[in-house]
């Protein structure tokens, strides 16, 4: 299998990531104009919708922190293609083969779970952190793995890292 190019993954991921920044940061913008309008006014101590409404926008400040920090760490990874006898390290595209069919994934320093096509393949993104991710970080081409997936134990190889 030709791999697609990591500039071109990366790049699908950032522009996922960038897209969802737009909609958390119109989400907190949205919050905060309910916070500070002058009908969330408390009109009695029990009225809390503007406090709950402040506490939505900064909760979704917060998210567009997180997304604006991943797309700097996603810019920061390498997107040449790494030596196919390297192990598996972030930045790194891997094949995983099964008796059900071949999987790609892209270890990312976040957005786990995170769908992207790149030349027409579809490929996941997994941390580090995530149970996949902590079973492939330094195994090798030719490496087998077993996981526990949905209450089933399942073999897999890895049949490329990039």
């Amino acid at each position: 299998m030709i791999s697609p190019p990591k500039h071109r993954i990366i790049a699908q991921i950032v522009a996922q990531l960038g897209e969802e920044r737009e909609l958390l940061y119109r989400a907190a913008r949205a919050a905060h104009f309910e916070a500070t309008d002058e009908q969330s006014k408390a009109e009695n101590k029990y009225d809390t919708r503007g406090l709950e409404a402040s506490y939505l926008a900064r909760g979704q400040a917060q998210k567009v922190k997180e997304v604006e920090l991943a797309i700097e760490q996603f810019h920061a990874l390498p997107s040449d293609t790494a030596d196919p006898t390297s192990p598996v390290q972030l930045g790194s595209l891997v094949q995983l083969k099964s008796p059900k069919g071949k999987a790609l994934y892209f270890v990312g320093p976040r957005a786990g779970g995170m769908e992207v096509e790149a030349d027409e393949h579809e490929i996941c993104v997994i941390t580090p952190q995530s149970p996949l991710g902590q079973q492939l970080m330094g195994q090798k081409r030719g490496a087998r793995l077993r996981l526990d997936l949905g209450g089933t134990r399942q073999e897999f190889e890895v049949a490329g890292v990039w």
